[in-house]
């Protein structure tokens, strides 16, 4: 879809749909002879300006363009950029048919600043993404948008360039993340999503690096093999990294690394079946750390970053781990584990150290761990686990400032007396109680003392029903968060060695 930024005349404007912000504090003026039709509208209550409701008027007197929209957006005193982005989202969805191709969202009222022209973008790609690559229905290309522009009546500048380049980059990014968490997972292994990684790395000029199950078991990456040997598929271990050029020696070094569980049957502990089928977006964490480095190279940081994705399938089978066996990660601290479908925290651990050992001197990652984390915090929040008081602020900071929805929660040292055991250093479950908090507190033993967060996006990977501004399946969340945090300064580090 192509996306720009113009600056015609709102009356010459040649569009298919002419979008309009409207909010419930009363109709916009925009001092044109259909103003009275749109008045008209609100005082006989057709619309009201509700968020995400859409008012039509064909043929508008006075505008070129063959249809004017409203956009019901809310209070104005509650509307930001966040909500812009799902707005545009929102309109993108119910309009895309084959009688409208081309569409025009007008940023009049105070609307033509930088983050609203780049979440309008972003709104508009993410609102076109469908999950149906796999569908052969011949007319679904007519659904697709030709074209989408933002009107700026201020006028266009650089910084509104940038902003709409910016959020073209992030947006394309994220729905790539949502592409390859909606693929089957007999399309999708381990194997392949290293080659997706590859080819990423090699189009944008980052260097990509494939370790495969020898060079882990050299290393001493016990936990991670454990979780993959019940499955066919080989285990990877996916790098890639992003070098600045010129940059200042010694510098911060992000470390991003994402749970890559290409199809999660529980392992020896098997899953009930209801909803298994979703189990192929368990690599969602992985998807979104690899997305964001394919924007990050695009855009170019100041500082060094590096994607860590342990990619394995957890599945049954004569050769697969037991609960009771105890592995030996290449922290060299031992785990028993107890329940073979608490694996992702497994992977995460070895990758984590590996991490260190490269000279990540800061942390994040994403992973749809537990279940516990969407009994918590529903399909609102995903939550968010730190080590240290000033990243998880950063991280926190990050999410808010590009519009998605991280909760904080504890993770004090009594969180960690569940699991002990008398047989190795960890359990790798406690009781159900605090299920998500005492699997952070899991991982933070290998990650400690580097500043670390923990996202656990369990309950907001996945869309069970569409919403108004996105369809059922993937959503990509942590992707605009991560490349934000690359962007911004990183807080001083303790210390990094592994």
């Amino acid at each position: 879809m192509q996306l720009e930024l113009i600056v015609e005349p709102l009356a010459e404007l040649r569009v298919d749909a002419l979008l309009i912000p409207a909010f419930e504090d009363g109709p916009p003026k925009l001092d044109l002879p259909a103003q009275p039709r749109i008045d008209e509208l609100y005082a006989v209550g057709e619309f009201t300006g509700e968020r995400f409701s859409l008012a039509r008027l064909h043929s508008p007197e006075g505008l070129n363009a063959r249809r004017l929209i409203l956009i019901g957006c809310g209070k104005r005193a509650d509307f930001d950029a966040a909500q812009l982005r799902l707005a545009s989202a929102a309109a993108v969805r119910s309009l895309k048919s084959k009688a409208i191709k081309r569409i025009a969202l007008w940023m009049g009222g105070g609307l033509g600043q930088a983050a609203w022209v780049r979440a309008a973008a972003e709104g508009a790609l993410l609102g076109a993404y469908e999950p149906d690559r796999y569908r052969t229905d011949p007319k679904k290309e007519d659904s697709r948008l030709e074209g989408f522009a933002v009107l700026v009546p201020d006028g266009a500048t650089a910084e509104l360039e940038a902003a709409l380049a910016r959020g073209r980059l992030v947006a394309e990014a994220q729905n790539w993340a949502r592409e390859l968490a909606a693929e089957p997972a007999n399309r999708l292994t381990p194997t392949a999503l290293a080659e997706a990684a590859l080819a990423m790395a090699e189009e944008r000029g980052l260097a990509c690096e494939i370790l495969d199950r020898e060079r882990m078991r050299q290393l001493g990456m016990g936990a991670l093999l454990g979780v993959a040997q019940g499955s066919a598929e080989p285990p990877v271990l996916i790098l890639v990294r992003y070098r600045p050029t010129g940059a200042p020696a010694p510098t911060p070094h992000l470390g991003l690394l994402g749970k890559g569980v290409t199809f999660d049957t529980g392992g020896i502990s098997l899953k009930p079946s209801e909803k298994m089928d979703q189990m192929r977006y368990d690599m969602a964490g992985g998807a979104a750390v690899l997305a964001a480095m394919r924007a990050i190279a695009e855009l170019r940081p100041p500082l060094p970053v590096t994607a860590l994705v342990p990619a394995v399938e957890n599945m049954p089978g004569p050769r697969a781990q037991r609960p009771g066996d105890i592995v030996t990660t290449l922290s060299g601290k031992t785990v028993e584990v107890l329940n073979t479908d608490a694996e992702g925290r497994l992977i995460l651990a070895d990758a984590i150290t590996y991490a260190r050992r490269l000279g990540c001197t800061h942390l994040v990652d994403l992973a749809t761990l537990t279940g516990a984390i969407v009994v918590a915090l529903g399909h609102v929040y995903a939550g968010a686990f730190g080590n240290d008081p000033a990243w998880l602020d950063c991280v926190l900071a990050a999410a808010r400032s590009v519009g998605e929805r991280l909760w904080p929660m504890p993770l004090d040292e009594e969180y960690l007396e569940p699991l002990k055991t008398p047989f190795a250093d960890l359990a790798n479950v406690g009781p159900r109680a605090a299920g998500a908090i005492t699997a952070a507190r899991f991982i933070r033993e290998f990650a400690d003392p580097v500043p670390w967060v923990h996202l656990d996006i369990a309950g907001t990977a996945w869309l069970e029903e569409a919403k108004p501004f996105m369809p059922k399946g993937p959503t990509g969340i942590g992707v605009r968060t991560l490349v934000e945090l690359a962007l911004a300064p990183l807080p001083p580090a303790p210390g990094a060695a592994g």
